[in-house]
């Protein structure tokens, strides 16, 4: 695989693109000859794996919002107080 540094990209970004796209290239991105990055061509393999990635993610950000929702109901059930936590919050903030 080819190494191709940062400013040889900047100046020859359509052309990599295009030898990716057409010719199936694959690049490593080098900064001050350090590899950085991979420039790849997005075949239905890596498509399907970045689709797969990025609806894991989305899942694991819905779990967490679930979560979070759960909390909160479990801390309602459990409050002890006629007033919710921004009117006593409120009331406090207007006493100072």
């Amino acid at each position: 695989m080819p190494k191709i540094g940062v400013h040889e990209l900047t100046d020859a970004t359509s052309e990599v693109i295009r030898t990716v796209r057409e010719e199936q290239a694959e690049y490593i991105v080098t900064y001050w000859g350090e590899p950085v990055a991979v420039i790849l061509p997005m075949d239905d393999v890596r498509r399907r794996i970045l689709e797969t990635r990025i609806l894991v993610e989305a899942r694991a950000h819905t779990d967490y919002w679930s979560a979070l929702d759960a909390l909160a109901a479990e801390i309602d059930d459990a409050w002890m107080q006629d007033q919710g936590a921004i009117e006593i919050l409120d009331k406090q903030w207007r006493e100072l």
